[in-house]
């Protein structure tokens, strides 16, 4: 019998279309990004679907926490958290990347050009600094493919330049829960260095019961002048977040009480195992940008970085005790470096790109009993797993762009891909043998695609594409019998050939609309094979399609009012039937479950709706904007007994700004979740005790202060 979460959403009419008659109508000003093709150019004339969401966005009158404060805007993308800051913000692009239980799979993150994702394709929102972007670059569709070891696309964030005087921001922010942020950021020009800097510390006490988290970050960024044809910048990302993981929850579970916290294994909470997680990462890079000549450029990008993970899981003891178990304790130490050098020519005609990458992963993994004799949780036990793992991506790509005429342009690109894997077992005791092992991944991965400038306000273009996607570290960890230690060298990569169609339209100088429909076909889709606990194993299905549109439409309605919305339709299903197991110990003790051909993909909905209506009063200084998101349909799991209904929530906020001398005071208020709606945020993939549901928090508001002086 099938589970149906229903709700019917509201229906949100924007007016983008009729304009009043101006003296001197609003201008929509070109967007310039670097993402698709490496180098500056207007996002209008390039072939592919990519956006940018500038700092006015991401900043104003919102918490700057959470990627999913803003990213939710961008059409084929979705975002969300399980409600605690234990899992990490989820980030589906096209829907590739819903399979992660936590952190970020399947999307390449960058940081000001340096890696937010380690060698192994693994990655986490939460190092990005919102607090001090200056816009943030979403990438969807084949181009993607020439960046590495991923499928669905590619998110990039840019840091804010230091301003030209000394200028200090600190900031505060209240909300419901228990919620407070701190802020501070400062930066300068001094002669030839140019530095900006943000610091914050964001605790709640969290929606649910059992959900405290907090979170403590810290972003530098700071650029050298060399000389008139040189550059080079220094990066620096921090982040620390922990927190109470309160589970899953079952549906009777959630009807009864949405904010308790779930069960695990013998039907203890999740206090009394004491569930919890805490996450460090730490990273910084330089980054050279020379002009060689008229024509050519060099980059040549440094980074190093340590990763480090704690948590506690919520298995029974005789789980944990199990002659080849892990423990309900897993940790990791992982340190990872990596650099890549890109040369670029530009001629009258033809731009193109040679480069080389390289990127290394050195971790060591422990595992251990969360309990001891009583049995108490939640305590560092007796040792279970002891390996040293190693991941290696190279990589070598050639791109360019070449104008066949002043209406038409090509651009294409071809990448080799290398990703290599090794673990060592140094845990080889009585049953635990000795589980050492390694395996490597290789693809030719490409992109080509052509633009027309049908009109000087209209360009039409189509793309096809080749990507590969490799399993993960922490995919890799696990064998489908979680009582079987060792990595889970079985798992192979998945591939896929991607199509894409659209067109972007200035229809006035005010209103442009861009829209995009795409085909992608998969083979060896990684899925969730097993997740009992929180601990989660994969395994690879046959093929998966998935089929859409994306539209945009982006309006300054008048010098007062603009409006924005996007709308997205994905079909996204197994085109073959396979075998998987949703319960503990699968497969020695239960029969596999069968998935059948046409299901859909867990955790991707069928469509999703974002729109924003706003209002700027110049000589007031107030600023305001009523948003409405809303999203249909997903299922918790592969076989789809379980759905997961849509939802439509609104939002509303509004504040102002005040000026006097060298001060600059802000405040806002929002709400959010303005009609109090019950919904499901997220789910947990095929959660063996079927605790799939991660309940959204109800109405909220949040307040915030800030105070900024300049030298």
């Amino acid at each position: 019998m099938k589970t149906v979460l229903r709700h019917t959403p509201i229906a949100l009419a924007l007016a983008l279309m009729g304009q009043a008659a101006l003296a001197a109508p609003p201008i929509l000003a070109p967007t310039v990004v670097i993402t698709g093709t490496r180098v500056e150019q207007n996002s209008f004339d390039l072939p592919m679907a990519i956006d940018s969401i500038d700092a006015a966005t991401i900043q104003e009158q919102r918490a700057t926490v959470n990627l999913s404060e803003v990213i939710n805007r961008v059409p084929g993308v979705a975002s969300a958290g399980k409600e605690n800051y234990t899992q990490e913000q989820s980030l589906t692009i096209r829907g590739f990347g819903a399979r992660a239980q936590f952190g970020v799979r399947g999307v390449k993150l960058f940081a000001d050009g340096i890696p937010a994702s380690t060698p192994d394709g693994q990655g986490g929102t939460g190092l990005f600094d919102l607090a001090s972007a200056k816009r943030i670059e979403v990438l969807r569709g084949p181009f993607s493919a020439l960046y590495g070891n991923h499928s669905g696309g590619v998110v990039q964030i840019f840091t804010e330049d230091g301003p030209e005087n000394f200028t200090i921001t600190p900031s505060f922010q209240a909300g419901s829960y228990g919620t407070t942020r701190y802020g501070l950021k400062f930066g300068d020009t001094v002669g030839n260095f140019n530095y900006s800097a943000s610091v914050s510390d964001f605790r709640t006490d969290g929606y649910r019961d059992y959900s405290k988290s907090e979170k403590q970050q810290a972003n530098f960024k700071a650029r050298v002048q060399l000389s008139d044809n040189a550059t080079i910048t220094m990066v620096g990302n921090y982040m620390s977040q922990s927190g109470q993981d309160p589970l899953g929850l079952t549906l009777v579970q959630m009807e009864q009480d949405r904010r308790q916290q779930g069960l695990g294994g013998n039907n203890l909470t999740a206090s009394e195992y004491r569930t919890r997680r805490s996450l460090e990462n730490t990273q910084g890079g330089a980054v050279l940008d020379a002009r060689l000549s008229d024509i050519d450029s060099l980059r040549v990008a440094l980074y190093v970085g340590n990763r480090n993970n704690e948590q506690y899981l919520a298995l029974t003891t005789g789980a944990q005790a199990a002659p080849r178990s892990s423990g309900g304790l897993s940790t990791f130490d992982r340190d990872y470096w990596g650099v890549n050098v890109r040369w670029t020519r530009k001629l009258e005609k033809l731009t193109f790109s040679v480069g080389a990458e390289y990127e290394r992963a050195d971790e060591k993994r422990l595992g251990y009993e969360n309990f001891v004799a009583g049995p108490i949780f939640g305590v560092k036990g007796a040792l279970r797993r002891d390996e040293v793992n190693t991941a290696e991506q190279t990589g070598v790509f050639t791109q360019g762009e070449y104008a066949l005429s002043q209406d038409f342009s090509l651009l294409g690109g071809l990448r080799y891909t290398r990703v290599d894997f090794k673990s060592k077992d140094d845990y080889i005791v009585g049953a635990n043998v000795d589980d050492s092992g390694s395996t490597h991944h290789s693809a030719w991965t490409s992109a080509f695609g052509g633009v027309w400038k049908v009109t000087p306000t209209t360009n039409v273009y189509a793309n096809v594409g080749r990507a590969f996607e490799a399993p993960t570290l922490v995919e890799l960890a696990y064998r489908p019998d979680i009582t079987d230690p060792g990595l889970n060298l079985d798992l192979k990569a998945s591939k896929s050939i991607q199509y894409e169609i659209g067109v972007k339209s200035y229809l006035t100088d005010s209103t442009r609309v861009d829209a995009a429909a795409f085909y992608i076909d998969t083979e060896n889709e990684i899925v969730v094979a097993n997740n009992t606990g929180g601990r989660v194993s994969y395994q690879n299905a046959g093929d998966t399609s998935r089929k859409g549109v994306e539209f945009t439409v982006d309006s300054r309605i008048t010098s007062a009012i603009g409006g924005f919305a996007t709308f997205t339709l994905l079909d996204a299903k197994f085109e073959d039937s396979f075998l998987t197991c949703t319960t503990t110990l699968c497969p020695n003790v239960n029969a596999p479950v069968a998935v059948a051909a046409g299901n859909k993909l867990a955790s991707v909905a069928n469509k999703t709706f974002f729109g924003e209506l706003t209002y700027r009063h110049a000589a007031s200084g107030f600023l305001g904007g009523i948003e409405y998101r809303a999203s249909g349909r997903m299922y918790a799991d592969d076989t789809n007994n379980a759905r997961v209904g849509g939802y439509g929530i609104a939002s509303i906020r509004g504040g102002f700004t005040q000026t006097s001398g060298n001060w600059k005071f802000n405040q806002f208020a929002r709400i959010d979740n303005l009609f109090d709606k019950e919904y499901v945020g997220s789910v947990y993939i095929n959660e063996g005790s079927q605790r799939y549901y991660a309940p959204a928090a109800e109405r909220s508001w949040l307040i915030g202060l800030s105070a900024s002086y300049s030298m």
